[in-house]
């Protein structure tokens, strides 16, 4: 799986190539400025990209501008914003096209290896992986009149771990819950947002991203 990541500090940015290379990825680039990122994504076409928000030359959100620029272009490209902050409008901006593929991880609440990597395989087979705080975020502004007006308590809690990019068995774990438990409340999930019979993994990303749009 070929990978284009974009990270301003070099030992970090080193350290992330690595531990990619080391679980299977291949490094198509590992660039630290918005020029060489918007380069390195037209030549490449990765399977996914891992982007800071805040490149060189500007520092300000030049990295997920360019990630923007680059899925309108390739629609689908798979995005995993790795970064100390949550810019809310381009997180929403990344999911509104509905096509999944897209992850928001926050730097310093990634606690190791196989986190990330899980993060990076899941974003690239077209699922999602979102930081708890990013979801909250998102959901800030959220009333009563979304579409998740119609879920109970535990169905949010099952849905808001699906976001995380849970399996069925890790939610089952989380909320001690069995797994045919967690089965049934994913069915009523799809039914109550109106999600018609497809592909579950299909189903599922539809699902996530009408909850990280509902706020």
């Amino acid at each position: 799986m070929r990978v284009v990541l974009a990270e301003d500090l070099h030992l970090l940015r080193d350290g992330l190539a690595l531990l990619l290379e080391t679980h299977g990825f291949t490094i198509a680039a590992a660039v630290a400025d918005g020029p060489s990122l918007r380069d390195a994504l037209t030549r490449h076409r990765p399977d996914v990209a891992v982007v800071d928000v805040r490149l060189p030359p500007t520092f300000t959100d030049e990295g997920l501008q360019i990630a923007l620029e680059a899925r309108r272009a390739t629609p689908g490209l798979p995005i995993l914003v790795l970064s100390a902050h949550v810019e809310q409008l381009y997180a929403r901006e990344l999911l509104a096209d509905g096509a999944g593929a897209v992850g928001y991880l926050l730097k310093d609440r990634v606690l190791n290896g196989d986190q990330f990597t899980d993060a990076v395989r899941r974003v690239a087979a077209g699922g999602t992986a979102m930081d708890p705080q990013v979801i909250a975020k998102l959901l800030a502004a959220g009333g009563p009149a979304t579409p998740l007006s119609r879920l109970t308590a535990r169905e949010r809690e099952v849905l808001e771990l699906m976001a995380q990019g849970r399996s069925n068995t890790a939610i089952a774990q989380r909320l001690f819950l069995s797994d045919s438990a967690v089965s049934k409340h994913i069915a009523a999930i799809f039914t109550k947002l109106g999600l018609p019979p497809s592909d579950d993994d299909n189903r599922r990303v539809m699902a996530v991203l009408t909850y990280l749009n509902a706020g």
